[in-house]
């Protein structure tokens, strides 16, 4: 007999291969009830099972109306990712960061205007803090603008 953790992640697998775009949309509470466990078990499947390593971003947005984005990040924009986050590591300094941004941009990979914000936030200017604790930071953010980008599908979060 499978875990209620191995029924939840299976039941959203089929969800997701069913989508047509392969994502989506759901309601913690009301999964939760459907198998009669506490929301914090479905926090639990998604944070450990529909991770970046895995092909997935997880979006979501909190309040009355709020919903959890599961999202299966397409081949090509994950082994760029992938590539992106090892280039990357736990630290990276500004003119490092600096060189992805223009690599990327040159490939179109960014838009100008992408590139030009990501360039604002990840400067040492922005980034008042002692070393490496300032690079360390600004590796993380880095990670997640371009997790941003590279995954977006046009579709907007209301």
């Amino acid at each position: 007999m499978k875990s209620t953790a191995d029924q939840i992640e299976a039941y959203l697998f089929k969800r997701i291969e069913d989508s047509e775009n392969g994502m989506i949309d759901l309601q913690r509470n009301e999964l939760a009830q459907l198998f009669s466990c506490v929301p914090s078990q479905i926090n639990y499947v998604i944070a450990t099972r529909f991770t970046l390593e895995r092909g997935y971003v997880i979006e979501s947005k909190r309040g009355g109306g709020g919903y959890i984005r599961i999202r299966r990040v397409t081949e090509e924009a994950h082994s760029e990712l992938d590539a992106i986050m090892r280039a990357i590591g736990s630290q990276i300094t500004q003119r490092e960061a600096e060189g992805i941004v223009w690599r990327l941009e040159s490939d179109g990979i960014l838009t100008a205007r992408e590139a030009k914000m990501m360039r604002a936030v990840l400067s040492r200017d922005i980034l008042h803090m002692p070393l490496p604790t300032r690079d360390e930071f600004r590796a993380r953010l880095f990670v997640a603008m371009l997790v941003a980008v590279l995954t977006h599908d046009g579709e907007e979060m209301e």
